[in-house]
């Protein structure tokens, strides 16, 4: 499958420094940079930005960032789904996750994440995907957003609704653990029905006997 990655950059002014929204960036010009202390959600700055580093040397991986005078304080990544998780199931070409993101507190009120995800869509590169994300509302900062789970929630939707995602329904058991997680799905304009019919299997895996 032919996967293109073509990288797009944007600016953005905040208080005389000039922040930059570019991607998907390669594994090289990733070790150049440093991750902001408050980039932790996951794991520590250090052991994120290895990881980030090896998401984007994956074929299929993907690596948006938000860069302020060499430090990275926000990302989006994309890959393929975990081995360990349903939605590997099938071994789908055409299924890529929208695996994390993240941005440092400091800089949380400028609309970086709808800006990276958006740029991340650029050019019609991931038209020949199904892309998702799974939200799960214990990897919520709720303390540090001053939000209640459901506010959260709302948020997080707009922010996917802003790249084309809609709320897919799912009988995955995790997703359904609590009722604010949700799936959220974009189907490019040129994956074929095939693909969507082996995504709605993989969504619905429940057999009720009657």
């Amino acid at each position: 499958m032919d996967i293109k990655k073509i990288y797009s950059s944007e600016t953005l002014e905040r208080n005389g420094d000039i922040l930059l929204i570019e991607g998907p960036v390669t594994p090289d010009y990733l070790r150049t940079l440093t991750m902001h202390e408050g980039l932790n959600a996951f794991r520590r700055p250090i052991e994120q930005h290895e990881a980030l580093i090896e998401i984007a040397g994956l074929p299929e991986g993907r690596m948006i960032v938000t860069v302020a005078g060499g430090v990275i304080v926000g990302y989006v990544t994309f890959h393929y789904p975990d081995e360990m998780e349903r939605w590997s199931q099938g071994n789908m070409v055409d299924l890529i996750e929208l695996g994390a993101i993240e941005v440092a507190k400091p800089f949380r009120s400028l609309g970086l994440g709808k800006r990276m995800i958006r740029l991340a869509f650029r050019e019609e590169q991931l038209e020949n995907f199904i892309v998702f994300t799974t939200e799960y509302y214990w990897h919520w900062d709720l303390e540090g957003a001053k939000m209640n789970v459901w506010d959260y929630r709302k948020m997080m939707e707009k922010l996917m609704e802003s790249a084309g995602m809609v709320w897919f329904a799912t009988d995955d058991p995790e997703i359904c653990s609590h009722p604010a997680n949700c799936l959220m799905v974009r189907v490019g304009k040129k994956v074929p029905l095939a693909s969507v019919e082996q995504f709605d299997r993989i969504r619905f895996q429940q057999r009720f006997m009657y």
